[in-house]
């Protein structure tokens, strides 16, 4: 039996498209993170006083291996499971916003991270409304 139990069709393409830009975006936040510490950090919204390196290079890994991860499952079209790392994601963008709000409080940055949990929280509903229908 196939993975998601119907004919594979363009008509959900886009699911697969938003998954792979996604991941892909958030690899390249990985990166930066590796390339560019420092800057990273600021634009993501935390405070200029971090010292050293290693939670950002922390934060680069996990950005990409989980960027990696959904470019994967979009390309299988593993739906189940993109829907719970877009749903997942979403609260991880919500708690991101309120790090970024309480550490710098600058709005760029909180409206990023809330921008990215509505858009992980709308990929995950039509996922799940591709699952159901």
């Amino acid at each position: 039996m196939d993975r998601d139990s119907q004919p594979r069709s363009s008509k959900h393409g886009h699911l697969v498209w938003l998954a792979v830009a996604a991941g892909f975006v958030l690899t390249l936040i990985g990166v930066r993170f590796l390339i560019v510490p420092r800057t990273a950090a600021n634009n993501f919204g935390l405070a200029k006083d971090v010292t050293g390196y290693a939670l950002h290079h922390m934060v680069g890994l996990r950005d990409i291996w989980l960027g990696v991860l959904a470019v994967v499952l979009g390309l299988l079209r593993e739906w189940r499971a993109l829907m719970w790392w877009f749903a997942l994601g979403a609260l991880v963008c919500f708690a991101d916003a309120m790090i970024a709000w309480t550490s710098s409080g600058k709005a760029v940055a909180l409206a990023f991270h809330v921008l990215s949990g509505i858009f992980c929280s709308g990929v995950a509903l039509a996922i799940r409304a591709r699952l159901t229908s």
